[in-house]
């Protein structure tokens, strides 16, 4: 037996009795069951959607970003699916939408839209912030292009969201490795900065010494976001300070942010490092 089951089909099968079934199960959905001591994961979740839906929907949104690969999708999330079963559902988001032909595909045995097709749905659904987050991070696994999802957008006039997407789509970038460092990039581009470049590579002769998370390589201007990692583990502090000293060597300033730091302050510690750049009297190395 599976580890996600239609509680059903088990008793059918024999494979259970409705007092096991009662006793050691729990249902995830309605008629779907996982083992009482299991905490179900974002697979266990999306996996019972679907036998909920009769087998019959489509996995959608954020479900299907995290099958694609994308990152930081809560255990929690509603699962949307694009279906015709309308009955509402805790923890369960059911679309009745259109797909066309080439809008899906198999992933671990799932019918999933495309990365095209989640990315054409997510920046229509979510806020506008959190939709070009999420198309972060669905670029940084994934590859789809933006121009196909503008395509999209024509093959789907009426659908709604269709402003929204059009305005963020040439705001999302896949080198965006954290939605910290999305937020950090929309608040340079917000702070009327050029949009800055993504994972910069720095040679160090015939090494590359660092990825620089953001900046303007050719005035030698970066931005990195400090996870909390660089901060309880004492090697990789160690680690980035000699890497940051090498690199003020190499003639970049580098523009540190943490959590706790006010957006305001960031915005003016990067104009101030881009005004001394690009000063008639600046020379960089």
């Amino acid at each position: 037996m599976n580890r996600v089951f239609i509680g059903s089909e088990a008793l059918a099968a024999g494979e259970l009795t409705e007092h096991e079934l009662r006793r050691w199960y729990r249902p995830v959905y309605r008629g779907v069951y996982v083992a009482a001591s299991v905490d179900p994961s974002l697979g266990d979740r999306t996996w019972a959607a679907w036998l909920w839906s009769g087998r019959r929907a489509v996995i959608s949104g954020l479900a299907a970003a995290a099958l694609h690969g994308s990152q930081w999708v809560d255990v929690g999330e509603p699962i949307e699916l694009i279906g015709r079963n309308s009955r509402p559902h805790d923890g369960l988001l059911v679309r009745n939408e259109t797909l066309i032909s080439g809008e899906v595909t198999k992933v671990s045995g799932l019918p999933v839209t495309t990365p095209v097709r989640t990315a054409f749905d997510l920046g229509r659904h979510l806020r506008a912030e959190t939709a070009i987050a999420r198309l972060d991070a669905l670029k940084w696994a994934t590859f789809f292009s933006i121009d196909d999802v503008m395509g999209l957008a024509c093959e789907h006039p009426g659908a709604r969201g269709l402003r929204q997407l059009k305005a963020i789509l040439p705001l999302v970038d896949g080198g965006a490795a954290s939605p910290k460092e999305t937020w950090l990039r929309m608040l340079l581009i917000d702070g009327g900065f050029p949009p800055p470049t993504t994972q910069i590579p720095v040679m160090d002769g015939w090494r590359i010494l660092a990825v620089l998370d953001m900046g303007w390589d050719d005035i030698k201007v970066a931005v990195e976001y400090d996870g909390d990692h660089h901060r309880t583990n004492r090697a990789q502090y160690v680690k980035d300070q000699r890497r940051i000293r090498r690199l003020e060597q190499l003639g970049w300033i580098v523009i540190r942010v943490i959590a706790e730091d006010r957006p305001d302050d960031v915005v003016r510690q990067v104009r101030e490092a881009i005004r001394r750049r690009t000063s008639p009297r600046s020379t960089v190395a």
